[in-house]
């Protein structure tokens, strides 16, 4: 093989004609050829050829490494978005409480509603919070509720909105 001063070059070729080009119709041997042309090198020799390779390799795997971390921050973005939009955390906070426990909604400035998992079983709380060494952490000023009792109380929603509008009727 060339010295590093050369295998520098070529891989620093290769990459830029391949940032330039459209991935889905450049081929290993255009680059090649590209490049060679770029260098004067014949990079068609057998230890360029695979060297090139090597580079075009590692840099489709770069470049789909990328896509695939910017479609994560997207997901987590749009997850983000969806929670808001659903009456979840108002602010950019994060989706889990100091505690770990999934953040639902924020119901006041130190009461949210969150799911947590206690001895293998998930349970809807709807908690105060309280503040210690900078972490918000849930008061024992709540109610944790089972998924069954979760469910009656979802079943009953209109019912109970139903007494709150004739009681405010009254006043």
């Amino acid at each position: 093989m060339e010295d590093a001063e050369t295998k520098g070059r070529i891989e620093e070729t290769v990459t830029k004609i391949l940032q330039e080009s459209n991935m889905d119709e450049v081929t290993e041997s255009k680059v090649r050829k590209q490049a060679s042309n770029e260098l004067g090198i014949n990079l068609s020799q057998p230890h360029f050829k695979s060297f090139v390779k090597q580079i075009i390799e590692a840099f489709i795997q770069q470049k789909q490494q990328q896509q695939e971390e910017e479609e994560e921050e997207k997901e987590k973005e749009k997850e983000k978005q969806h929670h808001k939009q659903e009456g979840g955390v108002s602010n950019d906070s994060k989706l889990y409480d100091d505690s770990g426990d999934l953040v639902i909604c924020e119901l006041g400035k130190k009461r949210k509603v969150t799911i947590q998992e206690f001895r293998g079983k998930t349970f809807v709380s709807i908690r105060e919070f309280y503040t210690k060494d900078g972490k918000e952490l849930p008061s024992s000023k709540g109610i944790s509720l089972t998924e069954e009792q979760w469910s009656a109380f979802k079943k009953n929603v209109p019912a109970i909105e139903k007494a709150i509008q004739k009681m405010e009727s009254h006043v």
